[in-house]
C-alpha cells in the first residue's frame, strides 16, 4: 500500500479534523512511500520505536505520538532526539491518532472496553471542545460496584481503584473515557449516570466523585488505552491483509 492511501484510509475512518486535540493527528514523521509491514503500539517511546526497527516495520501506528501542545517547541536533542532519529534513519512512518481513537464509536478505546464489560446501547459521551471523547451505555445486567470492579480487573488485567459511595449498590449506567480523563467524572454526574470508568484518578477526585454519588473506577492509563490501536490494527488487517504486529509495553501506569 502507498503511504498516501493509508493516510487517507485512517483519516476517513477516524475523522481527525473533527477534533481540537492536544496534538497533531495523522502522519507525524514521514518515511517510506511504500508500506509493507506495520507495527502498532500505544505510545511512540524509545522502546516501541526500537522494536519497530528490530521487526523491520516501515510504519509505526500509535495512540500517543511524539508532539504535544503542553511540551511547546522542542529542539531535537537529548532523549527526544533519541526517540526520533531511529524513525528517520530507518525511513519509518509514524502515524498517531489521539482523541479520534478514544472516541470512535466502534474501534475506539472506550467503545471496545465497553463491549468487554457488556455495556450496551452505547452512545457518544464526553465533551472536549464540542467533541465526544468516549461512550456511555447500560450494562447488560446491573452489577454492584464490587462486581464491576472485578469485571474491569479481568478485562484490563490491571488493579482497579474504586471511589464509591456504596460498593454494594447496583450500577446500571456507565460513562467511559479512557486514559487521563479523571476530572470528567463530573460529566457522568451531569448526565445522570451511575458510574464513571477511566484510567487515572487523583486524590481529590476520589473524594469528590463518591461524595457526588458517582461510582468511579480507575484501571490504569495504558491498560484502558490498549484497545483502540489493537482494534485499528485488526480492522486494517481485515480490510487490506497487510502484515501487522503489535508491540506491547509493561507500563503499569
Amino acid at each position: 500500500m502507498q503511504r498516501r492511501r493509508l493516510e487517507r484510509y485512517f483519516n476517513e475512518l477516524l475523522s481527525p479534523t473533527d477534533f481540537q486535540d492536544y496534538c497533531p493527528n495523522g502522519l507525524q514523521v514521514e518515511g517510506s512511500e511504500t508500506i509493507q509491514k506495520l507495527a502498532f503500539a500505544v505510545s511512540a517511546t524509545r522502546d516501541s520505536i526500537s522494536k519497530a526497527v528490530e521487526l523491520g516495520a516501515d510504519t509505526l501506528v500509535v495512540h500517543h505520538g511524539l508532539f504535544w501542545n503542553f511540551h511547546g517547541t522542542r529542539p531535537l536533542t537529548g532523549n527526544f532526539a533519541k526517540r526520533i532519529y531511529p524513525l528517520v534513519q530507518h525511513n519509518i512512518n509514524l502515524f498517531a491518532y489521539h482523541l479520534p481513537l478514544d472516541a470512535h464509536p466502534v474501534i475506539g478505546n472506550a467503545a471496545v472496553l465497553g463491549q468487554l464489560i457488556d455495556c450496551q446501547q452505547q452512545n457518544p459521551f464526553g465533551n472536549h471542545k464540542g467533541s465526544p471523547t468516549g461512550i456511555e451505555g447500560l450494562l447488560a445486567e446491573p452489577l454492584t460496584a464490587k462486581q464491576l470492579a472485578l469485571k474491569l480487573q479481568t478485562a484490563l488485567n490491571h488493579d482497579i481503584i474504586i471511589a464509591s459511595p456504596d460498593e454494594d449498590q447496583l450500577i446500571e449506567s456507565v460513562g467511559i473515557i479512557t486514559g487521563g480523563a479523571n476530572s470528567d467524572w463530573v460529566l457522568a454526574e451531569k448526565a445522570g449516570l451511575d458510574a464513571y470508568i477511566t484510567g487515572e484518578i487523583s486524590e481529590h477526585d476520589w473524594h469528590e466523585s463518591q461524595e457526588s454519588g458517582i461510582h468511579m473506577f480507575a484501571g490504569g492509563h495504558y491498560a484502558t488505552e490498549i484497545f483502540g490501536v489493537l482494534a485499528l490494527m485488526q480492522k486494517l488487517q481485515t480490510d487490506y491483509a497487510l502484515e501487522c504486529v503489535f508491540i506491547d509495553s509493561d507500563n503499569p501506569a
